[in-house]
């Protein structure tokens, strides 16, 4: 059987992916936060897995605000990079995995979670630059990927608890498929930061890093937290940590190895987290 050996979490801050590509990684400002990456790149080089399984949130490019799917896989045998307004970033074409995506929402649909089948949808920085930051500049992406998108734009949007317990459906899906794959589940997004408003700019240290430690000791009681506290602690755009819990929920029931953690302000105003967590 399939089985998720691991999960990586990880900022998904669109500067990055531009330091990134115009050659800036170098740079006095931009090293330290590439430098956090570097034991993770290395580590996916080391045991790269047979399929990525992404969660992340679109911004307007897959979906527009006519149509906002809470949470939509893609099971297309390939997804094109999204033109964000100032072309498509320079990063290979992601390859899917419809048969093992297929299977996962069939699982998940069945487990009584509505998903939202995509076939065809062009993926934007959201997903592009954990690959980025994980693989570096790279012909070709190291393994085929799923993307899961989630609605994290538009209230309203899923609960902590939901999307934790969607990570526990989609170990169930993954253990359910009958192949021997070796699945890596990424949450990304967030950490705190707001981008618009009297708070844009905000950062809260204190939270990022207590969100860290309950994710990795109790996400089951992490899971409980209202979405005021994120808008309230980590700012309008916090709210993107409820994907992390997704992945975390995949994760086995016993306490997980941490195998890397980082973290770094700022990056575009914007807080960085990088966590990997390896199943005992």
């Amino acid at each position: 059987m399939a089985r998720i050996t691991a999960s990586v979490y990880t900022s998904h801050v669109p500067a990055i992916g531009a330091a990134l590509d115009l050659g800036k990684q170098h740079e006095p400002y931009w090293q330290p936060v590439f430098a956090g990456y570097d034991f993770g790149k290395q580590w996916l080089k080391d045991d790269p897995p047979d399929v990525i399984f992404l969660v992340y949130n679109d911004h307007a490019n897959a979906f527009s605000l006519d149509l906002i799917p809470t949470f939509a896989i893609g099971t297309a045998a390939g997804y094109a990079i999204a033109d964000e307004g100032w072309g498509p970033r320079p990063v290979p074409k992601v390859i899917g995995h419809p048969e093992l995506a297929a299977h996962i929402a069939h699982s998940v649909i069945q487990d009584d979670f509505d998903l939202t089948i995509v076939n065809r949808m062009d993926v934007d920085h959201g997903l592009t630059v954990p690959l980025s930051m994980l693989c570096g500049k790279v012909d070709a992406w190291p393994c085929p990927v799923i993307p899961f998108a989630v609605n994290v734009v538009q209230y309203p949007v899923p609960s902590g608890r939901r999307c934790y317990a969607l990570g526990q459906a989609i170990r169930r899906a993954v253990a359910s498929y009958d192949e021997p794959l070796n699945v890596h589940i990424w949450g990304t997004g967030g950490m705190s930061h707001q981008l618009q408003g009297p708070r844009a700019g905000l950062i809260n240290r204190e939270f990022d890093n207590a969100f860290l430690d309950r994710l990795i000791a109790d996400p089951a009681d992490l899971a409980q937290m209202p979405h005021v506290d994120y808008v309230r602690e980590a700012g309008s755009e916090g709210i993107e940590l409820v994907m992390w819990l997704i992945a975390r929920g995949a994760m086995s029931e016993a306490p997980p190895r941490v195998v890397h953690r980082f973290y770094h302000v700022p990056a575009s105003n914007t807080a960085v987290g990088h966590l990997v967590l390896e199943n005992a």
